[in-house]
C-alpha cells in the first residue's frame, strides 16, 4: 500500500483548552496505533505543527477528523506527499511542548508558533516544517 506524509499547522481555538492537550494526545496515540499512523506533534503558544504518516486512506481520514474538531482553527495543510518510508516510525504520536527557550534556540522555526502564524511565509518553505519536526524528534529520543 502507498504511504503518505501529511504535515499541517493549526491553532488551538481557545487557550483554555491547553490543559487538555495530554488527554487529546492519549486519544490520538490509541487511534493511531489502531490505524497504523505514526507521527510527531509539536505545540507552543497555542499552535500545533503535526506530521501524520501512514496509508493514504487512514491519514486522510484522520486529517478530516482533525479539520472537523472545533478545538482547531486556521488549519493549513503544508505538505501531502507520498513517501517510501516513515520518518517518525518510532511513535504512534511523538509529542513535544516547546518552551520559549526552545523557540529562542531555533529562531528560524519560531514563525510556526507565533499567535496567528504567518501562513504565507510558512507555506513558502514547507520543507522547513519537516526539518523542525525531525529536529525535535531527534532531541526527544
Amino acid at each position: 500500500m502507498a504511504l503518505i506524509q501529511l504535515i499541517y499547522l493549526s491553532s488551538l481555538s481557545d487557550i483554555k483548552l491547553e490543559a487538555g492537550i495530554a488527554k487529546i494526545l492519549q486519544s490520538s496515540i490509541r487511534h493511531n496505533k489502531v490505524n497504523g499512523i505514526t507521527g510527531m506533534l509539536l505545540y507552543a503558544n497555542g499552535n500545533f505543527l503535526q506530521v501524520l504518516e501512514g496509508e493514504t486512506e487512514s491519514v486522510v481520514e484522520t486529517f478530516s477528523r482533525i479539520c472537523a474538531d472545533p478545538r482547531h482553527y486556521d488549519i493549513v495543510e503544508l505538505i501531502r506527499e507520498p513517501v517510501r518510508e516513515r520518518h517518525f516510525s518510532q511513535w504512534s504520536m511523538g509529542f513535544q511542548h516547546l518552551s520559549e527557550a526552545d523557540l529562542r534556540a531555533y529562531p528560524r522555526y519560531a514563525p510556526f508558533f507565533r499567535y496567528r502564524a504567518d501562513d504565507e511565509a510558512i507555506c513558502a518553505s514547507p520543507g522547513l516544517a519537516l526539518d523542525l519536526l525531525r529536529q525535535f524528534s531527534i532531541d526527544n529520543r
